[in-house]
C-alpha cells in the first residue's frame, strides 16, 4: 500500500530540524517558509525530496538550493513589505515566491528562457501578481544600460543572488538604494563565502561575512570576472 505524504508535516519537520538547528531563528522568514508550499517548485517526480537537505536538479543544468541556504538568505536581508527587490537567478521559482510574499515587488531575472517560463506558470497559479519576469543576463552591467527592464526597476532595497560569482561585480551594489542590502555566495570552491553587503552612503558599502559554503556558480560568472581582472 502507498502511503500519501503529509506535506505540512514534511514542511515542519524541515524548518525545525534543518532551519532552525542552522541558526534561522527570524520569524518573519520562518513564517515565510512555512507559509510557502516548496514541493510545488519541484519536479513532480521529485515531491518526496522537496523538503529535504539536498540541492535540487530544476533543468537546464541548474538546482535548486537547499532549504538552509534559502533560509539563511531570507534571515540575512531582512526584507520589509515596502521592499523593491531584484532575484538573480530565478530557477525553480522557489525563492521568488519567498520574496515575493514578503516584499512589495519582485524583479527576478534568468537567463534560461524555459526556466523562467515555468515558473512564471508556478507563481501565477500560486496567485502572485507582484512580479516581473526578465530573460536576460544579469551579469551584464545593466546600469549602462538604462533601456533594459533590470535598469528600469532599480534601485532596489534588496539585491539577492542565488548562484555563486568568483567576484562581486560592482554594477549589483550600484543597483542598491542606501541602505540597502545585498546577498551573494563569493569565491571559487572549496572557499566561498556567503556575504552580507549594505549600501551605507552613495560611495560607502559594508561587507559581512555570514558563513561559508558552496553553490552553483551563475551562468557567465566566470567569464565576465576574468575579463574585469
Amino acid at each position: 500500500m502507498m502511503i500519501e505524504m503529509n506535506f505540512e508535516t514534511a514542511r515542519h519537520n524541515m524548518i525545525e530540524q534543518q532551519i532552525r538547528p542552522w541558526n534561522v531563528i527570524d520569524p518573519t522568514a520562518l513564517d515565510a517558509l512555512d507559509a510557502i508550499p516548496r514541493e510545488n517548485y519541484v519536479a513532480q517526480n521529485m515531491e518526496k525530496s522537496a523538503f529535504s537537505d539536498v540541492e535540487l536538479p530544476i533543468g537546464c543544468n541548474q538546482v535548486m538550493l537547499s532549504p538552509k541556504i534559502e533560509a539563511r538568505i531570507l534571515q540575512s536581508v531582512q526584507i520589509q513589505k515596502t521592499d523593491n527587490v531584484l532575484e538573480v537567478g530565478t530557477g525553480s521559482g522557489y525563492m521568488t515566491a519567498l520574496l515575493a510574499h514578503l516584499a512589495e515587488k519582485v524583479c527576478t531575472v534568468e537567463i534560461h528562457d524555459e526556466l523562467s517560463q515555468q515558473a512564471q506558470e508556478k507563481l501565477k497559479t500560486e496567485g502572485f501578481d507582484n512580479i516581473t519576469f526578465i530573460i536576460d543576463d544579469a551579469m551584464k552591467n545593466f546600469n549602462d544600460n538604462p533601456e533594459l527592464s533590470i535598469a528600469q526597476h532599480a534601485p532596489y532595497d534588496v539585491v539577492i543572488l542565488t548562484g555563486s560569482v568568483p567576484q562581486l561585480a560592482d554594477h549589483f551594489k550600484q543597483a542598491l538604494k542606501v541602505d540597502g542590502r545585498l546577498f551573494a555566495v563569493i569565491g571559487t570552491a572549496p572557499v566561498m563565502e556567503a556575504t552580507l553587503i549594505s549600501r551605507v552612503s552613495d560611495d560607502q558599502f559594508s561587507h559581512e561575512v555570514l558563513f561559508e559554503t558552496e553553490i552553483p556558480g551563475l551562468e557567465n560568472s566566470i567569464e565576465m570576472n576574468l575579463f574585469e581582472l
